[in-house]
């Protein structure tokens, strides 16, 4: 069994879409901008887990998502081979971070806000 396609809610799917492609670099599943409706991939696994920024429109999911916010709680969490690179990059690109480089007993973690209602976590074992 595999994770074909996740989810994370977002205030607008196509400014999200402009922020994950443009600004992550993570690289267009499916775009249908009229259904407001995208789907991302890493570039380094484009046929791996797809990750669609599904709209918050709905009570539960806007109330889920300001919760995870508010709580400055993380709703997903990224891997990567080199975070103070990957973090000098995202930097330089106007990210915002909320906590810089921290080493844990479990690796090393960041976290950013995504523009668009979500911090996502950075982590490199």
């Amino acid at each position: 069994m595999k994770i074909r396609l996740t989810s994370i809610y977002v205030h607008d799917p196509l400014r999200a879409y402009t922020f994950y492609t443009e600004v992550l670099g993570f690289v267009q599943r499916y775009y249908l901008p009229e259904g407001y409706l995208a789907i991302v991939a890493s570039p380094e696994e484009p046929n791996g887990t797809g990750l669609l920024l599904e709209p918050n429109s709905n009570p539960i999911a806007s109330t889920y998502q300001k919760a995870l916010f508010d709580a400055n709680i993380p709703v997903i969490i990224f891997s990567v081979d080199n975070l103070e690179e990957e973090y000098e990059r995202l930097k330089n690109k106007g990210v915002i971070f909320t906590k810089a480089p921290t080493q844990t007993d479990w690796g090393t973690e960041a976290v950013f806000d995504d523009t668009c209602g979500n911090l996502v976590q950075l982590h490199q074992l």
